[in-house]
């Protein structure tokens, strides 16, 4: 699915069907300027909102470059020395995951790279066609995210918990990325999902682990959901 380049840290991972012509402009796309980004920290303010939680955002401004963003907590701590960038310039989008993370076949999904020795730890990125040109066509961020995380994320047997909820501007695009639980009765799953809407695609980055890693993990997902970017096409 994707073969490593040969480049200086941050390596850069490339969709095998790329042409090496395209390859220097596909990476110049992964930098990114700087991000307007609004945090909501929801409150139960109807029953439909009762499955929100208030969790203390951690994290400051999300992005790809960490000379970009020095006062970033998740930038400071975790750095992306220790990343790969995956680019898929046919598709239209770019994001980091862990580099001992290996690429995986996941069903319905475009791209996918998981923890080699933990497969729940894992990243897969999807996009489904959309007439919309902005997340803010499809009405208030909170409604939004309700709706993806209760409707389609979980099983009807799950219990859906969301945490916070981030919206961010890059090169006038918006991105909400939020933090969301699914527990059923014998298994809980943590995450972190990124959506954004750009080349007549409705992408979902989802970022996950074991709720019981979750606390381990948590700074470390964050980055990769932080780096989502779709790239023009």
């Amino acid at each position: 699915m994707a073969a490593a380049a040969a480049l200086s840290v941050p390596v850069v991972k490339w969709g095998s069907f790329l042409p090496k012509k395209q390859q220097n402009s596909a990476f110049r796309c992964t930098a990114l300027p700087s991000c307007a980004i609004n945090a909501s920290s929801m409150e139960e303010t109807s029953p439909e909102e009762s499955l929100l939680k208030r969790r203390p955002i951690l994290f400051g401004v999300g992005a790809l470059v960490t000379s970009l963003f020095p006062a970033s907590s998740v930038f400071a701590k975790e750095g992306l020395e220790n990343y790969q960038a995956f680019v898929d310039l046919q598709d239209g989008y770019t994001y980091y995951h862990p580099d001992d993370w290996v690429d995986f076949d996941f069903r319905g999904h475009d791209s996918a790279f998981k923890d080699r020795y933990l497969p729940l730890q894992n990243v897969r990125v999807s996009f489904i066609p959309t007439d919309k040109k902005d997340l803010h066509e499809l009405g208030p961020m909170d409604e939004v995210i309700y709706n993806l995380v209760k409707h389609k994320f979980a099983a009807p047997t799950q219990r859906p918990t969301i945490f916070d909820m981030q919206e961010r501007t890059v090169d006038g695009r918006n991105y909400y990325t939020f933090e969301y639980d699914l527990t059923s009765k014998n298994f809980s799953r943590t995450a972190f999902a990124t959506i954004a809407i750009g080349n007549g695609r409705y992408y979902t980055l989802i970022v996950g682990a074991n709720e019981r890693r979750w606390k381990k993990v948590r700074n470390q997902l964050k980055v990769v959901a932080d780096s989502f970017k779709v790239l023009e096409i």
